[in-house]
C-alpha cells in the first residue's frame, strides 16, 4: 500500500470509515420486524432506530466546516470515526430498546462529523482536474453499501444474535482509525474563528424539526398530524432566519454565497433529483418483488447487486470524463439513463420476468454513477478551496432532506394509491402493480426534470 500516492491513500482511508457508517445504517433496515419481536415493542419506537440516526446526522453536518477550518481537518473526521465506533459497542451492549436507540444517535452524530470531512479531504489532497476520479471511487461506498446492506443485515439477524449488526462495525472502524491516523494529511486552522452560536441553534431547530417530521411520516395520517405540521412550520421559519443571520455574519457558520454559483446550485438540484431516484428505487422496489411477484428476500438483495457493481464502475468512469471533458458530457447522459431506466419499472407487468427487472435496475445503477458524484464533485470545484468543507456540509444536509422527503413522498404515495385502487377491485396484486408502476414513472419525472439543470454546470477554478 505504500506504493500508492499519498493522494490516493487518503481516498482509501476515508472510503473504510464513510463505507461502514453507510453500510451500518442500511443493514438495520430489513431488521426492524426482528427487533419488534426482541423488545416487545411496536413499529413507531423501533422505527426511531433509523430515524434518530438520519435526524443526528443532519442535525451535526452543518458544523462541521467550522470544526474543521477551526481545529483541523484530519482531527474531526478521526473524532468522528472514533465516535462511531464507541456508538457500535454501546449498541451491541445495549439491553433496552432505548439504549439502542441512544446509541444510533451517537452513531448518526459521528456520520455527521464524517461525511461532509471526507469529501473535503479528498479535495485538499487532489488538483482541480483530479479530482473527479478521485471522487468516483471515493463514491463506491456511497453507492454500494446501501445496495448490499439489507443483505448483509438480513444475513446476520437470520444466523447471528442482533448485537453482531452493531459489533460488525467494529473491525472496519478500528481499520479505518488506523489508515487516518497514518495516511490523512493534517490541514490549516484558524484559531481566531469565532463560533456562530446563534446561526447553529437556528440550523439545528430548523434541519432537525423538518428531518423528525419526515422521519415519522411514513403515512398521510402520521405526516398530517399537528405535531407534525408544527414541526415543519418551525423547521421552515427557523431556516428562513438561518439564511437572514448568516446572510449578516462576518464569519458565519455556513456561508450561503456558494449559492451564487449557478454550478454549484445546480449541482444541489441534480443531486437531490438522483437521490430521490436512488431512495425511491430502495423502497419501491422490495414492495415490488415480494408483493407482486412473491420472491423471497434474498431474491430482493440480490436484485440490487449489479446495480451497486455498475454505479461503482461507471462512477469511477463519469469521474474521468469530468475530469478530461467537464460536467455537461456526464453529468446529463447519467440522468437521461437514470430516468430511462426508471420509466421501463414503470411499465412492467404480472408476467415480466425477474431478470429483465435486474437489468432495468443494474442500468439505473449506471445513470446514477454518471450523475451523482460528477455532478457534486463539479459543483464543489466551482467555489474557493476555503469554503469547501462548508460546501460538503450543506451538500450533504440537502441531500439527506431530500432523500428523507423522497422515502416519505413515496411511502404515503403507495399506501393511498393502493387504497384507491383496490376500493374498485379485489385483484390485490395487480392494484399493487399498478401502484408501483405509477410511482415509478413519478419517479422519472422527478429525475427528467434536474436534466436541464445539468446543462448549466461548467468547469471552474473555483475563484
Amino acid at each position: 500500500m505504500s506504493k500508492l500516492p499519498s493522494k490516493w491513500l487518503v481516498v482509501i482511508a476515508v472510503l473504510f470509515g464513510t463505507f461502514t457508517v453507510i453500510l451500518n445504517n442500511s443493514m438495520l433496515n430489513p431488521t426492524l420486524p426482528r427487533f419488534i419481536e426482541i423488545f416487545e415493542s411496536d413499529a413507531v419506537s423501533v422505527g426511531w432506530m433509523l430515524t434518530i440516526f438520519m435526524v443526528a446526522m443532519g442535525m451535526i453536518m452543518p458544523l462541521t466546516g467550522y470544526l474543521g477550518d477551526r481545529f483541523g481537518k484530519k482531527k474531526i473526521y478521526i473524532i468522528g470515526l472514533i465516535i462511531f465506533i464507541g456508538g457500535s459497542i454501546a449498541g451491541s451492549l445495549s439491553q433496552t430498546l432505548t439504549m439502542v436507540i441512544v446509541s444510533r444517535a451517537v452513531q448518526g452524530m459521528a456520520g455527521g462529523l464524517m461525511m461532509p470531512i471526507a469529501m473535503a479531504l479528498i479535495f485538499n489532497a487532489f488538483p482541480r482536474n483530479e479530482r473527479g476520479l478521485a471522487t468516483g471511487v471515493y463514491g463506491v461506498a456511497a453507492m454500494v453499501a446501501p445496495a448490499i446492506g439489507p443483505t448483509v443485515g438480513g444475513v446476520i439477524i437470520q444466523y447471528f444474535n442482533w448485537p453482531y449488526l452493531f459489533l460488525f462495525n467494529i473491525p472496519f472502524g478500528i481499520i479505518g482509525l488506523i489508515l487516518s491516523t497514518k495516511f490523512l494529511k493534517e490541514t490549516d486552522v484558524d484559531k481566531e474563528m469565532k463560533f456562530d452560536t446563534l446561526g447553529f441553534v437556528l440550523v439545528t431547530v430548523g434541519v432537525g424539526g423538518i428531518l423528525v417530521a419526515l422521519g415519522r411520516g411514513k403515512s398521510l395520517e402520521a405526516l398530517t398530524t399537528v405535531s407534525n405540521f408544527a414541526l415543519i412550520a418551525v423547521g421552515i421559519v427557523a431556516l428562513i432566519a438561518f439564511v437572514y443571520v448568516e446572510n449578516n455574519k462576518e464569519q458565519p457558520l455556513l456561508n450561503l454565497s456558494v449559492f451564487k454559483v449557478p454550478t454549484y446550485a445546480a449541482s444541489i438540484v441534480v443531486t437531490g433529483a438522483a437521490s430521490i431516484g436512488l431512495f425511491s428505487g430502495i423502497f419501491l422496489l422490495p414492495l415490488l418483488i415480494q408483493n407482486v411477484y412473491g420472491l423471497n428476500e434474498i431474491q430482493t438483495g440480490l436484485l440490487f447487486l449489479p446495480a451497486a457493481a455498475l454505479s461503482g464502475a461507471f462512477m469511477s468512469l463519469g469521474g474521468k470524463i469530468l475530469d478530461n471533458k467537464g460536467p455537461k458530457a456526464v453529468v446529463p447522459i447519467g440522468l437521461a439513463v437514470m430516468a430511462l431506466s426508471t420509466g421501463g419499472l414503470g411499465m412492467l407487468s404480472l408476467t415480466t420476468p425477474y431478470w429483465l427487472i435486474l437489468i432495468l435496475n443494474a442500468v439505473r445503477g449506471a445513470g446514477m454513477g454518471l450523475s451523482n458524484m460528477p455532478a457534486t464533485t463539479a459543483g464543489m470545484n466551482a467555489i474557493p478551496d476555503n469554503l469547501v468543507a462548508q460546501g460538503s456540509a450543506m451538500n450533504n444536509v440537502l441531500r439527506q432532506i431530500t432523500s428523507s422527503f423522497g422515502i416519505v413522498f413515496f411511502s404515503i404515495y403507495y399506501e393511498t394509491r393502493k387504497a384507491q385502487l383496490l376500493a374498485s377491485t379485489e385483484d390485490v396484486q395487480a392494484a399493487t402493480l399498478q401502484t408501483l408502476n405509477e410511482a415509478f414513472l413519478v419517479s422519472t419525472v422527478l429525475v427528467a426534470i434536474a436534466i436541464p439543470f445539468a446543462f448549466i454546470m461548467k468547469n471552474h477554478e473555483g475563484k
